[in-house]
């Protein structure tokens, strides 16, 4: 029934985002059919009756079945409870992923995801690169994220639970309609994938068709730490490459941010990144001050290094001459 693209893990140190819930149980006990090597981290929220049990499960199973399971117990979150728990929850894998030296982190995102996904972005304004936020493999700084079950919608991962009789729980907080993503889920996704399943999919896939064509008019040609460097073949391209490189980066623009992008070869974006333009050629990188010698300083004016970008090249020790070897 689940035909995953994940041989490609056998040869990595596998991180699997866990809740205990269904998206999460089902793609644990796939991964180990497939014969994939891997470790289990939870958050513990402590929001639900059920919450201290789920941690309890996940620390059996992973014993059950050799593994390792990290957990950590979150504070409480007053305001932005989603974005909160979503920056938590992220902080820990990748705090993991960097002192235990996992290659991927792997989540259990599936097709209702990607459609709750593209109908919030459609709400706020958002080009196709923007709906398709979801892809089955995104590079990050020092790990790699993958999301073997996009193609599959919910009820197909609770109808694989049920007939194999594996262990998994009902998260019943959601169903709770103040947060933004439930009630997106229960108005309009879900009615959408009971009856227009196969639908839904065929137009992801044409849809991410058309993005990996719209995504060739530029291309990365240098990255390191948190500067990245974009030949741009179209003019045009640079509000996508810039939007696409802020995203990897964990910076997601507004509306009226893509529309300065466009306007300006020279910026600030959030008060925290800059981005600049030279010629066809798109600097983005942290934005900070600090005094710099002239030595440096006069380095990246030979070479023809934007001014905003060069303070966080001096703070992280990038050669401005080893830019230049790349375009």
């Amino acid at each position: 029934m689940f035909e995953l693209d994940i041989s490609h893990l056998k040869e990595k140190k596998n991180l699997l985002a866990f809740s205990a819930g269904v998206d999460s149980s089902a793609l644990f006990f796939l991964l180990l059919e497939h014969g994939i090597k891997f470790d289990i981290a939870l958050v513990n929220y402590g929001t639900r009756e059920t919450s201290d049990k789920e941690e309890i499960h996940a620390k059996a199973l992973a014993k059950e079945h050799k593994l390792y399971c990290h957990n950590i117990k979150a504070p409480s979150f007053d305001t932005h409870f989603e974005k909160q728990a979503r920056d938590f929850r992220y902080e820990f894998f990748e705090s993991l992923i960097t002192i235990e030296g996992y290659d991927t982190l792997i989540t259990a995102h599936q097709l209702n995801d990607q459609l709750e996904w593209l109908l919030m972005r459609l709400t706020k304004g958002a080009g196709l690169s923007e709906l398709i936020g979801l892809e089955e493999t995104s590079q990050r700084e020092n790990y790699t994220l993958v999301r073997p079950l996009l193609k599959y919608s919910k009820e197909e991962l609770l109808y694989y639970l049920k007939e194999k009789k594996h262990p998994y729980f009902e998260d019943e907080s959601n169903r709770d309609e103040k947060y933004e993503r439930n009630l997106f889920r229960k108005k309009f996704s879900d009615p959408l994938m009971k009856n227009y399943k196969e639908g839904i999919k065929r137009s992801f896939n044409y849809l991410k068709y058309d993005k990996n064509q719209l995504e060739e008019t530029f291309e990365p040609i240098f990255s390191q730490k948190k500067l990245r460097i974009i030949q741009l073949h179209t003019p045009s391209a640079k509000v996508k490459a810039t939007d696409l490189t802020l995203k990897e980066l964990g910076y997601l623009l507004s509306a009226s941010q893509r529309q300065e992008i466009e306007k300006e070869t020279s910026l600030v974006i959030g008060g925290i990144w800059a981005v600049e333009l030279q010629d066809d050629i798109l600097y983005i990188a942290p934005y900070i001050t600090t005094d710099m010698p002239k030595k440096f300083k006069e380095v990246c004016r030979v070479n023809s290094i934007p001014n905003k970008v060069r303070p966080y090249m001096y703070q992280e020790n990038i050669d401005p001459k080893l830019l230049i070897t790349h375009y």
